[in-house]
């Protein structure tokens, strides 16, 4: 129910005002996954305090604004499903906010526009009648004599589309996104990112189209969005929050959570650069993983430690080009597998929302996926935007000379790391803090160091909220299991919202891929 209506004030062990101080609940972060926990609890009447690291709240999923021009980290679909989120989604926003946006996306590649999904017809004019039979050939070989070893990227992807076609279209963007061979990267991230799909299903849905299609994660050909670009949705989120009597403090990182008897007991974070301790009944930490362990005080045992300082992240950052509207293209974001440039995918913010560009100009947005401190990344902002405009001049889309303006945002932490190591550590991790602060839960993606996405992070808060009012959910199952990516009945908030039957939840078929152990940062990884 909307924070306006009546909520019930339910008194739940730890959380119910008291006399000794012993606090409220504490959200780290006013990401998706904090914010959506922070709305959680107010509409069953409890008030919490969010702090947010950063000056603005969104995480990733935030809406850079810069003179005037919007522009995501990335772009952000609106789409899911999982029936409580959506309804979460129009809840906050009404429904002149959001706007069905036509999805359509392309691959660059050897100067040439490949529609994505794949359609035979403009593959085979691109390609070329002999190429194109050289493709046809590898596919049907590939069938007969699959990859001896499908476990990596590159030998599943290969099985299923043969191996021309995966040197074209899988191979190149796949390892500029994350910083490693294909040969190296392990196959459980194609597995469910491009599951359901392989070229028979391909070519069947390019001859027969379904509008609608929401069975094959990679077909989906509407989404929704809202008018003014997703942070239009979390800064709308916090300002519900904060009316129904929760506080969110930005510029506020956590430093310590410091715990006694078995339980985190208060929350140090830094005000205007001054420590400030508040006590906490429960932390829902949405922090990356690594950061809450290393704030532990007393400090976590050395085994714990360790695996926290083996979590990794991949990093992002964005040249957003504000070009003639003549300059725009029909997609919403094209796909560079050309190794000849750095940049790794184009985003139109035009075409996600003509509320986000101005009159007679558009914005486009240069994705680039770097580690944090390496030479990208520690560009000065004005040749990165030199860098930009050499390249999209190079890609055909937009002539340097006519790019009027240039903004660099950078994101550190945008994707978790998945070496050989991580689920070992996280595990080592998740036991400790069950079993030592069981009042500190962790959720969303850099908080579960877990590639969720929007939707998947939010559903985790959504968990931990009913979980301290006494339910009992793996939050951690979210986004792991197969059974969950595919179709799973899940007990939900949809019926004690009033909305109907208990829908029937699935993921929406995204995960990131095991990557190889990382032998350090910046230059001493393995470059591609």
């Amino acid at each position: 129910m909307p924070l306006t209506d009546p909520s019930p004030n339910i008194l739940v062990p730890g959380l119910e005002p008291s006399t000794d101080d012993a606090g409220q609940v504490v959200v780290i972060g006013a990401g998706p996954a904090g914010l959506t926990a922070a709305y959680e609890l107010a509409r069953r009447g409890k008030s919490c305090t969010v702090l947010e690291a950063d000056t603005v709240v969104g995480g990733i999923s935030r809406t850079v604004e810069h003179d005037g021009w919007r522009f995501d980290i990335g772009g952000h679909r609106f789409f899911t499903k999982v029936r409580v989120v959506e309804d979460f989604w129009h809840e906050i926003l009404p429904g002149e906010d959001f706007m069905t946006r036509p999805r359509m996306s392309r691959i660059y590649y050897q100067g040439k526009f490949y529609d994505y999904p794949l359609k035979p017809l403009n593959a085979l004019r691109n390609l070329g009648f002999f190429e194109s039979l050289r493709c046809g050939l590898s596919y049907g070989w590939s069938r007969l004599r699959p990859p001896a070893d499908q476990t990596t990227f590159e030998g599943w992807v290969a099985a299923r589309f043969g191996w021309r076609l995966y040197r074209h279209f899988f191979k190149t963007y796949t390892e500029k996104v994350w910083g490693y061979p294909a040969t190296e990267l392990q196959a459980d991230w194609a597995a469910q990112r491009i599951k359901n799909l392989n070229l028979t299903n391909a070519v069947k849905n390019a001859l027969f189209p379904k509008k609608g299609q929401r069975e094959i994660t990679t077909l989906i050909d509407r989404f929704e969005y809202p008018r003014l670009g997703p942070g239009m949705m979390w800064e709308r989120c916090c300002q519900l929050v904060e009316s129904a009597g929760s506080q969110v403090v930005l510029g506020t990182p956590v430093t310590k959570i410091r715990r006694e008897g078995g339980r985190a007991v208060a929350v140090e974070s830094l005000v205007q650069g001054a420590p400030v301790e508040r006590r906490a009944a429960a932390v829902i930490s949405s922090m990356p993983l690594s950061a809450l362990v290393a704030a532990m005080a007393p400090p976590a045992p050395p085994e714990v430690q360790a695996a926290a300082k083996g979590l990794h992240y991949r990093d992002h950052l964005t040249v957003a080009l504000v070009v003639p509207e003549s300059a725009s293209f029909p997609d919403n974001w094209v796909y560079v597998h050309d190794p000849g440039v750095k940049v790794g995918r184009v985003q139109n913010f035009g075409r996600w929302s003509p509320f986000m560009v101005k009159e007679g100009r558009t914005c486009l947005g240069l994705e680039y996926f770097v580690f944090e401190g390496d030479t990208t990344w520690s560009m000065p902002d004005d040749a990165l935007v030199e860098l930009a405009k050499q390249e999209v001049g190079q890609l055909g889309l937009a002539r340097p000379g006519d790019v009027q303006a240039g903004y660099v945002v950078r994101m550190p932490k945008a994707y978790p790391y998945y070496d050989a190591d991580y689920k070992e550590n996280v595990q080592t991790i998740r036991k400790w803090l069950e079993a030592e602060v069981p009042n500190v839960h962790p959720v969303g993606r850099n908080g579960m160091h877990r590639y969720n996405n929007q939707d998947h992070s939010m559903y985790t808060a959504m968990l931990t909220v009913e979980n301290l009012l006494g339910a009992s959910y793996d939050t951690w199952s979210v986004n792991v299991e197969e059974e969950y990516h595919e179709e799973l009945n899940v007990p939900s908030e949809a019926g004690r919202r009033g909305n109907g039957p208990e829908p029937r939840l699935g993921g929406s078929g995204r995960e990131a891929p095991v990557l190889p152990k990382r032998a350090g940062l910046g230059a001493t990884r393995r470059p591609v």
